[in-house]
């Protein structure tokens, strides 16, 4: 996979969670707790997921800064998706980001058929996403 659609990936994922987060924010009378368990944890270790692995098929030799990063990455936009409802729901989506963050680039360096398994994996975020959208809208 070039470096290039790499970064356009990572770009796009980051915009999408940038933009979902501020939809969010506008709604955050109507999201209840389970739905805000739901985005904090879902969103925040699906960002932490593929940001690590797009991350170390792009940069394969600096393992702990991406380690380092997908963990940050993924526990700042759980606690921002989980500060929306509650701060119990803030440490469980920090928690979970960072979690799941670490894990990332353990599973980027095994990947032998990169191209579906990102291409599934971004199947999986965007369903997240408009199933969070759909039942928000529902309420």
């Amino acid at each position: 996979m070039a470096n290039g659609v790499i970064s356009i990936l990572i770009y796009i994922d980051l915009l999408l969670v940038s933009f979902f987060y501020l939809y969010l924010r506008k709604r955050k009378e109507q999201i209840s707790y389970t739905l805000g368990m739901t985005s904090s944890m879902a969103v925040g270790g699906l960002t932490a997921l593929l940001t690590g692995i797009l991350l170390i098929m792009q940069f394969p030799f600096h393992f702990t800064y991406i380690t380092m990063f997908s963990a940050l990455i993924g526990g700042f936009v759980g606690a921002f998706y989980g500060r929306l409802v509650d701060r119990g729901l803030f440490v469980l989506g920090l928690t979970n980001g960072i979690m799941i963050g670490l894990m990332a680039p353990m599973i980027g360096t095994v990947i032998e058929m990169p191209v579906p398994f990102i291409g599934v994996l971004h199947v999986f975020f965007i369903g997240c996403i408009l199933t969070i959208f759909w039942t928000l809208k529902r309420t």
